[in-house]
């Protein structure tokens, strides 16, 4: 940005954005049609969550099968490179809705980026609960680091990135939904990791 002396710093969404749809995943690999639901659906996070545990709690579902359903997924194609070469130019963090005891293989897999994401509450195995960091915590992630003075530049693909793209300096939607795309038409939208490598260094 011409003008703008201050250090970049980028903020991307991680599901759908760097690896594939965790949730989605574990509704193939159990036949759970209902955990397909994700926040490219339901814009309110609780009642997405409190509708996965409940689902989770009918059908037995534990933390070990979630986990070892993750360990089976790898990045999406391309998103290793894209993050290497991002990395390279200017600091990136990854911020996430995800938990971190999800997290942790696909963080490995993509060279072990600064994310920073939720908690889950388990006992014996149960997913019992999850713990927000805060609410609608990627938007205050953003202003925090525009009030350290960093020029943020931010990516995502739905409804729950919406409020820190908005919050960015600038904020592009990646390989989005049309329906976030028509609801959120003064965000830019891109399909590739060249387009949006291009607009954000």
């Amino acid at each position: 940005m011409a003008g703008d002396d201050r250090p970049t710093m980028v903020v991307l969404d991680v599901e759908g954005v760097l690896v594939p749809e965790i949730w989605i995943a574990v509704a193939e690999r159990t036949g759970i049609d209902a955990l397909r639901r994700t926040t490219r659906d339901e814009p309110d996070y609780d009642v997405l969550m409190r509708g996965r545990l409940d689902l989770l709690e009918r059908h037995g579902l534990g933390l070990r099968a979630i986990q070892a359903t993750i360990g089976e997924l790898a990045p999406l194609p391309g998103a290793v490179e894209f993050l290497d070469d991002l990395r390279a130019r200017t600091p990136v963090v990854l911020l996430s809705d995800t938990f971190a005891e999800f997290a942790g293989p696909l963080m490995a897999q993509l060279g072990r980026p600064t994310i920073l994401c939720h908690n889950l509450e388990v006992v014996d195995d149960r997913i019992v609960g999850y713990r927000l960091r805060m609410a609608d915590q990627k938007r205050h992630a953003v202003e925090a680091f525009r009030s350290l003075g960093y020029r943020v530049l931010a990516s995502g693909d739905s409804y729950n990135d919406v409020s820190m793209l908005l919050a960015a300096d600038a904020g592009f939607l990646f390989r989005s939904p049309e329906r976030v795309q028509r609801d959120f038409p003064q965000l830019p939208a891109f399909e590739t990791y060249a387009e949006l490598t291009a607009a954000l260094v």
